[in-house]
């Protein structure tokens, strides 16, 4: 069972005017296959620092603490050694990679992360199969990746991506940002497909609990300035669709990004 730890991690954000500003301030997580996670919180309590932080981006610096998938080092690792190693990130703002299609990409995605190119056959097959469960026109495969995607499209993408690379544990930054109802279903459905074969651990990111409403999640952490201030089960975000942050941010200071 692939099992992700985050222990006391302490994080700082490069900032171009005032220097490194600690964002994260010791938090404490761990995550295992077959279970999803949500870590909610008001806007700059440090939740995308998390997942940025864990797929290695180099603008955040982790001054101290540890992250580990199984057991290896996961801060040891360039970006793509960790999704070699099983790590997968969904971004808020997904980019646009102008020149290279949606099916190019994601068949070289695949060869790097499994180490050997699929059948084109069977890959095929079941890249059209994740595409109409996702309801994305089949035409999209030949299109330039994310380039003229509305948000939705590009977060079906997102999903479409996580399904065919099947990783041990995903981040989910904001997926639902962005959304209408019939897309915030259909990338919901996607997720709990993820979720349900028992693979794939699920981290999942969010401000708001509507996409809490069709993913059900094992385990609920609330980020306030940093840090982890409460977790719970399911029924604590019912307490903060009812109740909100307030309750947190009196003895708490935000912090950013």
């Amino acid at each position: 069972m692939a099992t992700l730890e985050i222990r006391d991690l302490h994080v700082s954000v490069k900032t171009p005017d005032a220097g490194d500003k600690q964002i994260l301030r010791g938090v404490d997580l761990t995550v295992r296959a077959g279970e999803t996670h949500a870590i909610m919180g008001p806007n700059g309590s440090g939740k995308s620092t998390l997942a940025y932080s864990i797929a290695g981006h180099p603008r955040y610096e982790v001054t101290s603490g540890s992250v580990t998938l199984d057991g290896e080092d996961v801060l040891a690792m360039s970006v793509d050694e960790r999704a070699r190693a099983g790590l997968f990130l969904a971004m808020q703002y997904p980019v646009e990679v102008p020149g290279v299609t949606v099916s190019n990409f994601l068949r070289t995605a695949k060869t790097a992360v499994s180490g050997e190119a699929p059948s084109l056959r069977h890959w095929t097959k079941d890249v059209r199969t994740a595409m109409d469960q996702l309801r994305m026109d089949p035409a999209f495969a030949e299109r330039n990746v994310n380039e003229g995607f509305s948000g939705g499209e590009k977060k079906r993408h997102e999903i479409l991506q996580m399904e065919l690379l099947k990783p041990k544990i995903a981040v989910l930054d904001e997926t639902d940002s962005g959304l209408d109802v019939d897309a915030l279903r259909v990338v919901s459905e996607g997720v709990n497909r993820v979720g349900a074969t028992g693979e794939t651990g699920l981290l999942l990111i969010t401000h708001y609990t509507r996409i809490l409403r069709y993913v059900k999640p094992d385990f609920v952490h609330v980020f306030v300035a940093g840090r982890v201030a409460e977790e719970g089960g399911p029924e604590l975000a019912d307490d903060l669709e009812e109740n909100g942050y307030d309750r947190f941010l009196d003895s708490s200071a935000p912090v950013s990004a």
